[in-house]
């Protein structure tokens, strides 16, 4: 008989569960239609605007067919522009259209709520250390840790 995982003790499936939390917090308090992904988009282009699809990627730890479907979304929410690059014409450049500054900036007080609603689940002196271990483990290369196909 196989000997079954002790799933309270078991960081994946935590992971995924705090996920579903923080995503039922998200759609609740912050917005039903801008997924924290595409937030995450938006506060990039904020941050570093005339950035290209594969900088995105890299900034915001998404993939790059993740990005592109953002991206195209976005644009046709008139939140996000595109515009050839004058010196490498096959590279586009992104930033936010005005509509989608104002759309970040609504979503930005909720966003941090739900950070805090979050690490309000902690005693004070543990919340800078779960962030701290959330970032190391986020920080990890699947690829590189990877030693199969």
């Amino acid at each position: 008989m196989a000997h079954a995982l002790e799933l309270h003790n078991y960081v994946g499936h935590l992971i995924r569960r705090a996920e579903q939390v923080h995503t039922a917090l998200w759609y609740r308090h912050v917005s039903r239609e801008i997924t924290s992904q595409q937030f995450a988009v938006l506060n990039t282009l904020s941050r570093d605007p005339g950035i290209d699809q594969r900088t995105l990627a890299h900034f915001t730890s998404l993939d790059r067919s993740t990005v592109n479907h953002i991206v195209r979304r976005l644009t046709e929410q008139h939140y996000v522009s595109q515009i050839r690059d004058e010196e490498d014409r096959r590279r586009t450049l992104l930033s936010l259209t005005d509509q989608g500054a104002q759309l970040l900036d609504s979503l930005i007080r909720p966003a941090e709520a739900v950070n805090e609603q979050l690490l309000d689940a902690l005693p004070g002196d543990e919340r800078k250390l779960a962030v701290d271990v959330l970032r190391k483990i986020a920080s990890l290369d699947a690829e590189a840790l990877s030693d199969g196909p």
